[in-house]
């Protein structure tokens, strides 16, 4: 069996802790093969290599950003239809998307695991197995062109102010993201600058499987491949429900409204309120501006697995279905 190990060294744990890569090669023991990378061409030169020879795993290490980034980057090399098992490594500031699906704790030790798994597996013992989880297909229109990418949470409204806020401080992990949901909870009530900056509805209209939604403006946009969005925030509750089909939570509530309903967004269980929008989609097309509208569409932030970008337009579906590692218990 052959093993790949894609890092990406510029993510937070590997950038504190140089010597992890040094832990991580360690941890391939003759098993895999380990891939530095530190840039998006070294990482599509990379695939591009696995694709080429083959490969019965690979593991990608980094943050949710990096995730993004390798699925799309072997997605393009391998073909969506051919993609192989995937394990995703944390070794960004958060790792949402590996913490959904049971990879916490040291990558090196995580590897080591995956690469013992693997010998007994070979060698006939009882190993490791995979599941089959959902990805989002993004389809941004920017000023330079059309960007697609293969992620797993995006979002904008809130989620794009929220992003604003938590990288001008700092971007220290889930301490400092929990203190700036904690003061937006309590400015919420009395309309602090903090609540009103990150909750005020953003410009912007959303068609929904070609039907366009009333408001103009929406203070929450969120699709979601795993239910819980970090600090236990389930707002896409039923996300991986349908594999084709991305759970959309759109809220148009302006700030003295949509901050005390955190609790429901804790408890995973619909926001509600006027012009709520919560359900199971195909596709939906997020167009920012006053007066967005096909024809001449404004731009906006949005968030893509924790990357700040920017589009006119960006169309959401189900990416392609991927087996993701799940080590034994």
């Amino acid at each position: 069996m052959r093993i790949d190990v894609i890092v990406n060294t510029t993510a937070r744990r590997y950038r504190a802790r140089p010597s992890l890569i040094d832990r991580m090669a360690a941890a391939c023991a003759g098993a895999a093969e380990l891939h530095p990378t530190a840039s998006v061409a070294e990482l599509a030169e990379v695939c591009n290599r696995i694709a080429q020879r083959g490969t019965s795993l690979v593991a990608l290490s980094g943050g949710d950003g990096s995730f993004m980034a390798g699925v799309t980057a072997l997605a393009r090399a391998f073909g969506e239809s051919s993609l192989p098992p995937l394990a995703l490594l944390p070794g960004g500031t958060v790792a949402t998307v590996a913490r959904n699906w049971g990879m916490l704790g040291d990558p090196a030790v995580l590897l080591a695991r995956i690469v013992r798994e693997h010998r007994d597996l070979h060698g006939g013992a009882a190993g490791r197995g995979t599941v089959r989880r959902p990805t989002l297909r993004a389809r941004a229109t920017t000023r330079t062109g059309v960007e697609e990418r293969i992620g797993f949470i995006f979002g904008t409204g809130l989620v794009a102010s929220f992003f604003d806020v938590y990288y001008e401080r700092g971007g220290d992990g889930y301490g400092a993201a929990a203190r700036i949901v904690a003061r937006v909870f309590v400015e919420s009530f009395y309309g602090g600058a903090c609540a009103r900056r990150v909750l005020d509805p953003l410009p912007c209209t959303i068609e929904v499987e070609g039907r366009q939604l009333a408001p103009r403006a929406w203070s929450l946009i969120c699709s979601s491949a795993v239910r819980d969005l970090g600090l236990h925030m389930r707002v896409t509750y039923r996300a991986g429900e349908d594999l084709d089909r991305p759970h959309l939570v759109a809220s148009a509530l302006p700030p003295r409204s949509l901050g005390p309903r955190a609790p429901l967004v804790l408890a995973g269980r619909r926001i509600g309120g006027e012009d709520h929008f919560d359900d199971l989609v195909r596709t939906f097309t997020v167009r920012f501006g006053a007066e967005a509208s096909a024809a001449s569409p404004g731009e906006g932030p949005y968030i893509l697995d924790g990357d700040p970008l920017r589009a006119s337009e960006i169309r959401i579906s189900a990416g392609p279905s991927i087996d993701v590692l799940s080590l034994r218990s």
